[in-house]
């Protein structure tokens, strides 16, 4: 357990950036997934237009640090294949 304030503060602001990382990764995880299943019961009109909201939820867990440059960069790729 902390002892001194900085401390127990320190673990107030991870807690909270914890939860905000945490939503942006769900956020993210959840639109490549409805993109997925888009794909796969063949609604590819449907999936293409749902290639724009994944990237952005890629690019900006990117952004803020949640996930690295390349491993947004290698969804985005992999976003992309599933539509060929």
């Amino acid at each position: 357990m902390p002892i001194t304030s900085s401390a127990k503060k320190a673990i107030r602001v991870s807690a909270r950036k914890k939860l905000v990382n945490d939503r942006r990764t769900r956020a993210m995880k959840d639109e490549v997934k409805k993109l997925e299943k888009a794909v796969k019961a063949g609604k590819k009109d449907d999936a293409a237009k749902m290639v724009s909201a994944a990237f952005a939820a890629v690019d900006k867990a990117a952004k803020r640090g949640v996930i690295k440059k390349n491993t947004a960069s290698r969804k985005k790729a992999r976003i992309a294949r599933l539509l060929k």
